[in-house]
């Protein structure tokens, strides 16, 4: 495939199982390497880069993951800390779990995602719906320009589930960045985001503006009837 995504843009990926879309964003991430082709984030090829330029670059790519990836054994302060590891040294990031730092700002982002009195929950405590919305904090703590969100509202009712769309695409966009999600709801991908870009069998077939969409045209692209 070959894909560009500008400042400003939400692009929702769409597509069957096994059509590419969370390779992509590991793509995007870092977290997957290409093996042909290349690869450019924010400016930079992240397989070219080592110790704290590779660091940096992390911290201005933040992801929302499809498993999460939280500590479900510690408190919820300390998963959306999580967000600032990359630029933290060490010391207060080990202080930080005996003393919690930043409290005011992991309030505040707790406080976006309807969850500011789970503030020290264990993270395991908390129903699906919740840990996802946790793992949103993280990202709003964290602050980066380019966002990535696998399936992050997968467990959400319609109504949180626009509002958390909403929030990682101003948190993005805020920071001149992009939004990139991977969804299966086509009502929100034509609701929240600004381009869809569909993928079968790890190539595009669709990449369209969401505004010249209609439910019954992803409808067609999934081959659903309508």
């Amino acid at each position: 495939m070959d894909l560009t995504v500008h400042a400003g843009e939400r692009v929702a990926v769409v597509g069957p199982s096994g059509a590419g879309k969370s390779t992509l964003l590991g793509l995007a991430n870092g977290s997957v390497l290409p093996s042909t082709g290349s690869v450019r984030v924010l400016g930079t090829d992240p397989t070219a880069l080592r110790g704290r330029a590779l660091r940096e670059l992390r911290a201005r790519v933040g992801t929302v993951h499809q498993h999460l990836e939280l500590v479900g054994q510690l408190r919820v302060v300390h998963n959306v800390n999580a967000g600032r590891l990359s630029s933290w040294p060490a010391w207060r990031a080990a202080w930080s779990l005996a003393r919690p730092q930043g409290l005011p700002e992991v309030l505040d982002a707790l406080t976006r995602v309807e969850l500011a009195d789970r503030v020290f929950e264990r993270t395991d405590r908390l129903s699906g719906g919740q840990r996802q919305r946790v793992a949103v904090a993280r990202l709003l703590v964290q602050r980066p320009e380019l966002v990535l969100a696998d399936e992050p509202a997968s467990a959400l009712d319609p109504l949180l589930a626009g509002r958390t769309l909403e929030l990682l695409a101003g948190l993005a966009v805020d920071r001149g960045g992009a939004l990139v999600a991977s969804l299966h709801d086509p009502v929100l991908a034509l609701r929240h985001c600004t381009r869809v870009v569909g993928l079968v069998a790890g190539r595009i077939t669709l990449d369209a503006p969401a505004a010249s969409l209609t439910a019954g045209d992803l409808a067609d692209f999934y081959g659903a009837p309508r």
